[in-house]
């Protein structure tokens, strides 16, 4: 199992890594979808102000993690490439920071750590300098490091798990984490909360009642809780303070004096010091660099920055300009999604009424804390749950397991196990066969700067190339690594002869330059003519923002999912089948070109044998075997297709 659970972690890592892939095949016009060229014209759909509104509330979403995601991605790359510039060193590290580095010129709303892209490149360092790597196959690692590192802290949590609960437990913990989508999803993303998870994880496998566990293992527990809260993210003191609780609740009162003077002081304390050392020293060199020891005149705590900036923002709405949610969101939305398989949910209160009752309460408890806690912000995101997934996938187990071995004496118990196992199974379909290649369609920014990339070499070579990037290219998987990197040599071309006889030579290589001007905070520079005039090439998510000013031709249009799902009424788009004879098949709906895009890149027979598996279903659900029968869902459906995100324009050389 534990081999299992790595190679799928670092099989599924790579699949959702943004690393280009060659772009997915466009999707047709609404004119030649046959009937479904209706979609979306009668009240049968979803109004288009409502998408637009959910739309605009997604991509705000986004924009927040992207944000924090692309950062460490992005300082990874730098620490790589680059080096550390020496604060000792006779030139002034400010110099090299501001020619080299990203943040100085793209600081973000807050600071963030530098630690996470320092243990990266320390890591991955020895291997791209063996192997030689390319910068597309140093993300490739960097994030397969990241990844790993979350995969061993889980192994680690399941060893716990079989010594406190035995095999039986640990082999349902591990059967229920492989069936789920988030967990290797965000497993290798460069995000805060990534680096977190390890810690946290950590901390909760060594406060599980396992045989040995004592004052010295809660105290390294709640040491690395500290860790991470100073370093990674502030909300884990609300772990730390849920765990400390029930740390106090489960000992005797005599005993108190002890626990604070033994475990919690030592243990917290330690970690701030130790914490606050490793981010105030490094981080304020990153952000205000100046030779040692004048960069510490400003001392610099990211963490705490971004903390005040969330919860006592100088505008007065900090974190809840970006959405908020309902006090309960967390318990109906986040925590259930997060698990996928609804049929887990009912087995966390199970325990209750099992032998394992105590257990579980240690467990749980904690759990409602944390949520309940958080659960007063209100602005709310389902990452901000991850540390939970061990605990909230243990509970589950623990149910289960108690329910296998009641199974052989209760017909009752033995249903219930082949539900649980037959759903799980389902769940794990779900996750890996769809929601995860349906994840990796989510990345047209990627796709549209390999594509750019390749495209450049039809044309004419040219010393210098200048492209333009908006902020839908940059945040659907633009990195730093996908550039194409500083030329050595500057490129050299001697013409040839016009009969041909003395070829055209050249050398060296293309220099590559990207702007990334934002429309909305650099003065409304896309209303300029000047503006446009400097690029060769521009990636846009609508080509109107450049075709009025200036000439472009539309070389390339890349595809990416499209909006939410749309509810198909009974009369909409129905009377025909999409497998049948010539007279009665439909075209392929918009779930269908779908499956093909998502499948397509995989293998054409994977794609074929999904959407013709999808046509079976859809035949038998909405159209009742061709009307033979009466339709099972109503005649009401989904609607989902891929849709133009990005064009890649060049200038027009007429």
């Amino acid at each position: 199992m534990r081999i299992l659970l790595i190679k799928l972690t670092t099989r599924l890592l790579i699949l959702s890594s943004p690393t280009p892939t060659p772009p997915p095949t466009p999707p047709p016009t609404p004119a030649d979808a046959g009937q479904e060229a209706v979609f979306g014209q009668d009240g049968d759909c979803v109004e288009q102000q409502d998408r637009d509104v959910d739309q605009r509330a997604e991509a705000k979403e986004r924009e927040r993690w992207v944000l924090e995601e692309s950062f460490n991605i992005q300082a990874t790359h730098d620490i790589l490439t680059y080096g550390v510039p020496s604060p000792w060193a006779p030139q002034h590290p400010r110099l090299k920071f501001e020619q080299l580095y990203d943040h100085l010129e793209f600081p973000g709303a807050v600071p963030r750590t530098f630690i996470g892209s320092l243990l990266l490149s320390a890591v991955a360092t020895p291997l791209v300098l063996w192997r030689k790597l390319s910068l597309p196959e140093q993300q490739v690692l960097v994030r397969a490091i990241l990844g790993l590192l979350n995969a061993a802290a889980l192994l680690y949590y399941t060893s716990r798990v079989r010594r406190a609960f035995g095999k039986s437990t640990a082999a349902w913990f591990l059967f229920f984490l492989a069936s789920q989508f988030h967990v290797f999803y965000y497993a290798s993303r460069t995000l805060p909360n990534m680096f977190a998870f390890a810690f946290s994880t950590l901390s909760l496998a060594l406060l599980l009642p396992s045989p040995g566990t004592g004052l010295r293992q809660a105290r390294l527990a709640l040491y690395f809780l500290t860790l991470a809260t100073v370093i990674f993210r502030s909300e884990l003191s609300l772990l730390l303070v849920a765990e400390g609780l029930n740390l106090v609740i489960a000992t005797a009162p005599v005993r108190w004096p002890l626990l604070v003077g033994r475990l919690f002081i030592p243990a917290v304390v330690s970690g701030l010091v130790v914490g606050l050392a490793l981010t105030v020293g490094i981080d304020t060199y990153f952000w205000h660099p100046a030779p040692f020891p004048h960069f510490l005149r400003h001392p610099l705590w990211p963490e705490l920055a971004a903390f005040l900036s969330n919860v006592f923002p100088e505008d007065g709405v900090g974190a809840s300009a970006w959405g908020t949610s309902p006090w309960h969101w967390y318990f109906t939305s986040a925590l259930p999604r997060l698990v996928l398989n609804p049929v887990l949910i009912p087995l966390w209160f199970y325990n209750l009424v099992t032998p394992r009752r105590n257990e579980a309460l240690n467990i749980l408890s904690p759990a409602l804390v944390y949520t309940g806690l958080y659960s007063l912000l209100a602005h709310k995101e389902t990452r901000f749950m991850f540390p939970l997934i061990p605990s909230i996938t243990l509970l589950a187990a623990l149910a289960a397991s108690q329910m296998s071995i009641a199974s052989g004496r209760s017909r009752v118990a033995g249903l219930a196990k082949l539900v649980i196992v037959a759903t799980t199974f389902i769940t794990a379909l779900v996750a890996h066969g769809i929601l995860l290649p349906l994840s990796a369609f989510t990345y047209p920014g990627a796709h549209s700067l390999a594509s750019l990339h390749s495209l450049s070499a039809i044309y004419a070579p040219q010393r210098q190339i200048k492209v333009h990037l908006t902020n839908l290219a940059l945040q659907t998987g633009i990195t730093r690594f996908l550039e194409m990197p500083a030329p050595k040599s500057p490129l050299v071309i001697l013409a040839g002869s016009p009969d041909g006889q003395y070829p055209t030579i050249g050398t060296g290589s293309t220099l590559w330059k990207y702007d990334k001007s934002d429309n909305s905070t650099d003065g409304g520079v896309y209303n300029n003519h000047s503006f446009w005039d400097q690029f060769d090439y521009v990636i846009v998510e609508n080509p109107e923002h450049a075709l009025p000013i200036g000439g472009w031709d539309v070389v390339d249009k890349i595809a990416g999912l499209g909006r939410r799902p749309v509810v198909l009424g009974p009369s909409t788009g129905r009377g025909t089948l999409m497998l049948g004879d010539g007279s009665m098949r439909r075209e392929k709906d918009g779930i269908a070109r779908l499956l093909e895009d998502i499948y397509g890149q995989i293998s054409p027979s994977l794609a074929a044998w999904a959407t013709s598996a999808y046509a079976v279903v859809h035949d038998v659900l909405r159209e009742g075997f061709g009307g033979r029968c009466p339709s099972l869902t109503g005649g009401y459906w989904l609607h989902w297709e891929p849709e133009w995100k990005l064009y890649v324009l060049k200038r027009s050389q007429r």
